[in-house]
Formats: C-alpha cells, sequence, structure tokens
C-alpha cells in the first residue's frame, strides 16, 4: 500500500511486531519515527542502542525511518516524543502503539507498583500520545491512530492467572478506541485496534519462529494506517496469518437508555428465574 507523503509512529518499534509494522510502512513510502525504551527480556531497563540498531538496519535497506529512545511512562515523554517526530518531519499521520509489557501478578498479591507499571504503558501512554498527536493528526488528509489489544483480556476463555493488570490496561485501550473513535469522527480520524498473536520477546521467543510469525500480523496493521481503511472502532484480531474484526455493536431494536428491548424483571428472583434467556441475545419479536 501506498504511504508516500506520510509520516507514522511506531512505539515498541525496535523489535518483534513493532518492527515489523515500521518496515512495511516505511517499504510503502511512509517516513518513520520508532519509539523503543529497549527494555530486557524481563521488561526491564533502558538501552538507546536498541533503537538505533534497529534505525541503522532499517536505514541501510534504504528506508526513511529514525529511532527514538526516550521514556513514554509519563506525560512529558510522550510530549517530547510526539515533538521529535514532528521536527524531523513536519507531520504525523499515523499512530500505532505497539509498546506493552506483560507481567504476571495474582490479584491476592497486586502490589502499587506493578500496577502502575502495567498502566503506564497500557493506559497512560496511549492517552498522552494521542493528546499530544490530536492537532497535527487533524491537519492530516489520513489521520489513523492504532491501539493494541489482547485476545488473553477479551475472551475469558483465553485468560491466565496473573494477568489482571495486563488485562485492565488492554481493556482500558478498547475504551480509548471507541471515546476517539466518536470524538474523532468529525474530522476524519479512524481510531482502531489490533490483538495481535505472535510470538516475541513476551512469549520469550528471541529466533524467528516456524508458525505465529509477527511479520503474518502485519498486513492487518498496514491496512488500517492506510487510507482504504475507512472504519473505525473495530479490533482487528490477527493470528498466523489469519484476519477476523469485530466491534462492540448494540443489539437491534434497543432504543437506548430507556428500552434495551429484551427481557424485563423487577426482582432478583425475577433476574434469577430469566437469566438463561438474559445472558443470551434475544431475537425481536
Amino acid at each position: 500500500m501506498e504511504f508516500t507523503g506520510k509520516t507514522a509512529l511506531v512505539t515498541g518499534g525496535a523489535r518483534g511486531l513493532g518492527l515489523s509494522y515500521a518496515r512495511a510502512l516505511a517499504q510503502g513510502g511512509a517516513r518513520v519515527v520508532i519509539s523503543d525504551i529497549g527494555a530486557d527480556n524481563a521488561g526491564v531497563g533502558s538501552d538507546a542502542s536498541v533503537v538505533q540498531a534497529a534505525a541503522d538496519t532499517l536505514q541501510a535497506e534504504g528506508l526513511n525511518v529514525i529511532g527514538h529512545g526516550g521514556d513514554l511512562s509519563t506525560n512529558t515523554g510522550c510530549q517530547q516524543l510526539i515533538a521529535y517526530a514532528i521536527e524531523a518531519f513536519g507531520q504525523l499521520d499515523i499512530l500505532i502503539h505497539n509498546a506493552g509489557w506483560v507481567g504476571y501478578q495474582n490479584i491476592a498479591d497486586l502490589d502499587a507498583a506493578f500496577l502502575q507499571r502495567a498502566m503506564d504503558i497500557n493506559l497512560y501512554a496511549p492517552l498522552w500520545l494521542c493528546k499530544h498527536a490530536w492537532p497535527h493528526l487533524l491537519r492530516s488528509s489520513a489521520p489513523r491512530i492504532i491501539l493494541t489489544t489482547s485476545d488473553r483480556a477479551m475472551y475469558t476463555q483465553y485468560e491466565q492467572t496473573g494477568l489482571v493488570a495486563y488485562s485492565a490496561g488492554k481493556m482500558a485501550q478498547l475504551g480509548i478506541m471507541n471515546a476517539l473513535s466518536h470524538e474523532g469522527a468529525e474530522a476524519g480520524i479512524k481510531v482502531n485496534a489490533i490483538s495481535p498473536v505472535a510470538k516475541t520477546r513476551m512469549w520469550g521467543v528471541t529466533e524467528e519462529p516456524d508458525e505465529l510469525k509477527p511479520d503474518w500480523v502485519t498486513p492487518g496493521v498496514v491496512f488500517l494506517a492506510s487510507e482504504q481503511c475507512q472504519d473505525s472502532g473495530y479490533i482487528l484480531r490477527a493470528s498466523n496469518g489469519q484476519f477476523t474484526a469485530t466491534r462492540f455493536t448494540e443489539n437491534p431494536g434497543v432504543d437506548y437508555p430507556r428500552n434495551l428491548a429484551r427481557i424485563k424483571a423487577s426482582s432478583a428472583e425475577a433476574v434469577a428465574a430469566a437469566w438463561n434467556s438474559i445472558k443470551q441475545a434475544q431475537p425481536l419479536s
């Protein structure tokens, strides 16, 4: 797809999925800023050489890519990243928040520092990035925001013990997506989310996998970033080269907020008696 004249920003862009996204966008002609703090495999620390090495690699392929190794856990850090992109390329058209962190802590053991770390990258960073990117996206002819959620947060059957903080942050990004899809609709800002499954450092995989490859997720992200994507508020699930898109959709016949067009009940006992019907989508009579 064609991205000539566009500027894209990809967080977590030095490795794995983010690097794949950045390469594909740049191959399509985009000028790309990759942001990566360069944390180790446990998600700890920083190493500016990581993002620089990734930028050098992409530049050696003839691509217009620069790196930024700042910390996105604060409003100031996010503001600095957006300012860096604007100073380098003069505009911003595509914002992809791919950076993330997976940590495991059971609810009984949850501590404030652990929760703060999860919220910094999964809740606060996308909000601050969108805030500071917004004025520039309003000037774009095809503004796009892509956030990142997770099947493990969305579907109970895929959850894992200890992912409560991670899941909270990933579901929060869907709330951000919905709110900004509405707020940006008049200006044509399309806001969607990717729910990727790929073997990366988060899986403890550092070599090229033989399945669930990051590159197999990338075509979906490239589409969401393109002018051809005219939808907003969708979650694109991507795994093993397959894609399915879903969104929060109201039941038919609803007159919100006064009529849910479903089961009436005036007591807890009535709710209990009708529960099997209440928990199922009901056809209109």
